[in-house]
C-alpha cells in the first residue's frame, strides 16, 4: 500500500473532484450523473477507509495504551498514530462527500437554486455538520414557502 502522505494527497484530490461535481450539479438540469459520480468517489474513499482499518487491526501494532471511545483521553490515544489520523481524515472525506451528494440530490427534488445550494455544500465541505444543518434549515424554509 502507498505511504500515508501519498494516500492523503490522493484521497483529498479525489474528494475535491467530488465536491466540484456537486457544485456544478446545482446548476444543471440533469443532476443525477454528477451526484452519482460524487457518490462513487465517496464509496471509493469508504473502501480505502475500510482497507486502512483492516490493515491497522490485522497487521498494525495494536491499539495504543488507554485507547478507546469511552473518554476523550481514550479517543485522543486512538488518534495518536499517523495512520489513525489518516483513517480519520478519509472517514471525514467520505461521509461529508456523501452528505453533500444527498444535499444536491434533495435540492434537485425541491427545485432549489444552485446559488442556494452552493453555500450549504461549501459549509458541508469545510465543517460537515454545520453545512448539513444549514441545508436542513434552508430546506425547511423552502418547504414552508411552497
Amino acid at each position: 500500500m502507498a505511504n500515508a502522505e501519498t494516500l492523503f494527497s490522493l484521497a483529498s484530490a479525489a474528494a475535491l473532484l467530488g465536491w466540484v461535481l456537486l457544485a456544478a450539479a446545482g446548476f444543471l438540469r440533469a443532476r443525477a450523473a454528477p451526484v452519482l459520480a460524487a457518490r462513487l468517489v465517496a464509496a471509493l474513499l469508504a473502501g480505502l477507509y475500510v482497507a486502512l482499518l483492516a490493515r491497522g487491526l490485522v497487521a498494525g501494532p495494536g491499539l495504543p495504551e488507554g485507547a478507546g471511545f469511552s473518554t476523550l483521553a481514550g479517543v485522543e490515544a486512538l488518534f495518536s498514530r499517523r495512520e489513525a489520523v489518516l483513517g480519520g481524515w478519509i472517514h471525514f472525506l467520505a461521509f461529508d462527500l456523501f452528505v453533500g451528494s444527498w444535499e444536491a440530490e434533495d435540492a434537485g427534488r425541491r427545485k432549489l437554486s444552485g446559488w442556494l445550494l452552493l453555500p450549504c455544500l461549501v459549509l458541508t465541505l469545510m465543517a460537515g455538520p454545520a453545512g448539513l444543518l444549514l441545508y436542513l434549515l434552508l430546506a425547511l424554509v423552502w418547504r414552508q414557502r411552497a
